[in-house]
């Protein structure tokens, strides 16, 4: 089985090459001496590509596979970092180009559901630049007869990435009535997902969203609930303008159900949801989980 290649190896890429050790060939691209340091400690071989100063990196002779983990960068709605990837890739023809993208490409929906064929209307800038890096994607491998899966990914949590530190310090959530719901998944079953769209034949766009949506209130008390934490207070809209972050309220401004249907019925995943989401995490990080 030939190489995959991972570029962008952090958080999700780390969990994801531990998964393929030992399966195929890997090789990460990664932005610092110190993920360097930390990927060589897990046996997983990586090499250091500044995407943005254009510098190349070496295309294993047997690429096989790509997966584009790395965040967009460039002006005007435009991934120019993807764009400079693609380039480096040379004369390469993978088989399949993995793109992981956002569902923050259909924009606000005040609510209403979206699945794989919904419109895409996205307002923030990063939203714009994936859905820019989704063309170049679908356009590169076309040319080359590659197989092309995008995968566009809700907000991801899991172990480490929980709001522990701000129900520590007390901060308050946006209550849910001034709230639309938002959609997340499991690091793991983003993970998993990015294995089914290596294996499996099918292509084209795949939402990848645990199916099931709650406000930032609701997730963030039940975290606070098994975490054994005191509840979050609960604040209005105009309060927060004054006391949440500009990302954070940006991130609240937008509401939309995100339908995974594909993700179910193709890439034969069922996600799990926040109640075990959040047990599993906490209990990898070592914490206790209320109830057992």
């Amino acid at each position: 089985m030939g190489t995959c290649l991972i570029a962008g190896c952090g958080y999700t890429g780390t969990r994801l090459a531990r998964r393929l050790l030992g399966q195929r060939p890997v090789l990460a691209l990664v932005r610092s001496a110190a993920s360097l340091a930390v990927l060589a400690r897990e046996g997983i071989s990586a090499v250091p590509a500044d995407l943005d100063g254009g510098s190349a990196f070496p295309v294993p002779p047997d690429l096989a596979a790509v997966i584009y983990l790395a965040p967009p960068a460039g002006p005007d709605g435009e991934d120019r970092r993807f764009a400079r990837f693609l380039a480096a890739l040379g004369e390469a023809r993978p088989q399949v180009l993995v793109y992981v993208s956002t569902t923050g490409v259909y924009g606000d929906t005040g609510g209403v559901a979206v699945d794989e064929a919904a419109p895409t209307a996205p307002a923030e800038e990063r939203a714009r630049q994936r859905l820019h890096a989704e063309d170049q994607a679908r356009r590169w491998c076309e040319a080359r007869g590659a197989r092309c899966v995008i995968l566009r990914v809700a907000a991801i949590y899991g172990p480490h990435r929980l709001p522990l530190d701000r129900l520590r310090r007390g901060e308050p959530v946006l209550r849910a009535e001034d709230s639309g719901p938002g959609n997340r998944i499991h690091v793991d079953d983003l993970v998993a997902a990015c294995l089914a769209a290596l294996a499996r034949p099918g292509a084209g766009v795949v939402n990848v969203a645990d199916g099931c949506p709650e406000s930032m209130a609701a997730f963030t008390a039940r975290v606070a609930a098994l975490a054994g934490l005191p509840a979050p207070r609960k604040i209005t809209w105009a309060e927060a303008q004054d006391t949440l972050s500009p990302g954070l309220l940006a991130f609240l401004r937008e509401s939309r159900r995100v339908l995974n249907p594909r993700l179910v019925r193709e890439l034969g995943l069922t996600p799990r949801g926040p109640e075990a989401g959040i047990r599993d995490s906490l209990r990898e990080m070592g914490l206790p989980v209320a109830g057992g």
